[in-house]
């Protein structure tokens, strides 16, 4: 699995797979190849990546030129705090050695959809994080488990096809029903359900939400790689204008 992702990273960063393996930085000029995961990305581009030994920065030719200058001598830690980054992402794939089948608390009765069966959940607002809500989108919905309470659904976790190789779950509880662990049975149990389709399951979440981390490893999988979420260069970072306004001076 490890090297899938590797190898997947590499295509969506425009880098070699062992470039992950080596030590130091490695820049790269960005490109959209074929069999990316098809993500919305920022213009001007600039993602960067670790998997715990070197740092990856993938970035359009105009920017890379500005930022390599900037970054080369810098550790790791000082990279993913530069100036014009905002947000962090961690993900996670299973941890062989942990994941494993969980029961179903009691009393909630539980329902499979594949494909365009999960078409019908779009109807039900709430599960955002498991479901997309598009029948267009270009990573289409693929798996979901639903865990129903008097014939209605409570939480759910889905998983869309981000490649013909990976593919990423999100759960949502609602939260009446949280603290059930109706989180780590519908996320450990759809993995073992990709997994059994020889595809890589993999989670993700923002590296200041501690909860869906906590459900991560709950559920028997491992921290393997983070990247940036965004950057400002398209003037979206979303302090901006209140550090100009307030602590910069006139």
């Amino acid at each position: 699995m490890l090297e899938i992702v590797r190898n997947q990273l590499a295509i969506d960063m425009n880098c070699k797979s062992e470039d992950f393996l080596k030590d130091g930085i490695v820049f790269c000029k960005a490109k959209s190849n074929e069999g990316r995961r098809m993500f919305e990305r920022q213009s001007p581009f600039l993602e960067i990546a670790t998997m715990g030994k070197s740092t990856v920065v993938s970035s359009d030719e105009d920017i890379l030129v500005k930022v390599k200058p900037l970054l080369e001598s810098k550790t790791r830690e000082d990279i993913f705090v530069a100036p014009f980054l905002f947000g962090h992402s961690l993900y996670y794939i299973p941890d062989c050695d942990r994941i494993k089948e969980v029961p179903y608390p009691n009393g909630f009765t539980i329902c499979v959809k594949e494909g365009k069966e999960i078409h019908e959940l779009y109807k039900i607002s709430g599960f955002e994080n498991a479901i997309q809500y598009d029948i267009n989108h270009s990573r289409p919905d693929a798996l979901a488990i639903c865990a129903m309470w008097d014939n209605k659904i409570v939480a759910m976790a889905g998983a869309s096809a981000d490649s013909s190789t990976m593919w990423q779950i999100g759960v949502d509880v609602l939260p009446q029903f949280r603290h059930k662990k109706l989180a780590t049975s519908l996320v450990s149990n759809l993995a073992i359900m990709i997994m059994k389709r020889d595809i890589v399951p993999y989670y993700g979440t923002a590296s200041s939400n501690i909860a869906s981390q906590a459900v991560a490893y709950k559920s028997g999988f491992i921290p393997t790689w983070m990247c940036t979420y965004k950057n400002i260069f398209d003037g979206t970072a979303p302090y901006a204008c209140d550090v100009k306004t307030n602590f910069l001076p006139n």
